[in-house]
């Protein structure tokens, strides 16, 4: 198993945890990626999240969805819906996103049925996020559950695949490279 930890920070607010905190958890932990994920402050908080994790993490950073400040990272990951504010076409965003981050930059998305694996498929990614494999407190808008079918499903990608949504580290799947943790780091 290959961990990628998802570092969501209205959860660490929520549970009073600092980034640096979470930060040598997901480090003991043997974390080979983390996304740092903030959907309320503004870009110049994450800015600064980005520099304090760097400063301390040597691994893939990734951010979700702040494209503007992939400088201070390796990479972005963008969900389905993030996509739609750059483009209503999926592939036509991601070209745009792959335009501006560059090609030495890592460029993930969300995916969530084997449609949008498929159409993944002929997009310039590095990886996709496929899931949710079950519900999960990191997100409340979850529509699909993949449960035991995600790992069929993961197996129709030619990217690499990290199972999101709920996923323990106790979980086994053939066709994954990663399982993306988020709460489950803490417990």
């Amino acid at each position: 198993m290959r961990l990628y930890a998802l570092c969501d920070q209205d959860l660490l607010d929520k549970r009073e945890i600092s980034i640096e905190d979470y930060i040598r958890i997901a480090i003991e932990q043997k974390a080979e990626i983390i996304q740092y994920r903030n959907k309320n402050a503004n870009k110049q908080f994450i800015k600064e999240q980005l520099i304090k994790i760097r400063n301390i993490y040597d691994g893939f950073l990734i951010v979700n969805d702040a494209y503007e400040l992939v400088e201070f990272c390796d990479g972005v990951h963008v969900g389905q819906e993030d996509l739609k504010t750059i483009d209503n076409d999926p592939v036509r965003a991601v070209k745009t996103l792959r335009e501006i981050i560059k090609k030495d930059k890592i460029l993930g998305i969300s995916t969530h049925s084997k449609a949008e694996v498929l159409q993944a498929n002929e997009m310039e990614l590095n990886y996709i996020g496929l899931g949710a494999y079950r519900n999960t407190n990191t997100k409340n808008d979850i529509s699909t559950i993949l449960g035991e079918e995600l790992d069929e499903i993961a197996s129709l990608s030619r990217h690499f695949v990290a199972a999101i949504g709920g996923v323990q580290k106790s979980d086994k799947f053939s066709n994954v490279t990663y399982h993306v943790i988020g709460s489950g780091l803490l417990s």
